[in-house]
């Protein structure tokens, strides 16, 4: 769960960076590039600012048996 939630946030987040840019304002562009780093940095660390805030609210992970 906490994976698609993580991969539609951050989806959302490049959708909107780009909406934004093309109607408001190039330095929308910022968020984008924002969104990706963190999604590279998470790869190396395994830490995802995001994963921490669904932690604190209780959402729990997939198991894999549970499908």
């Amino acid at each position: 769960m906490k994976e698609r939630i993580v991969r539609a946030v951050a989806g959302s987040f490049m959708l909107i960076s780009i909406i934004l840019t093309y109607y408001v304002s190039i330095n929308w562009l910022w968020l984008g590039v924002f969104v990706g780093v963190n999604l590279l940095q998470s790869s190396f660390t395994k830490f995802c600012p995001l994963n921490y805030i669904l932690n604190v609210f209780g959402i729990k992970d997939e198991c894999a048996t549970c499908k």
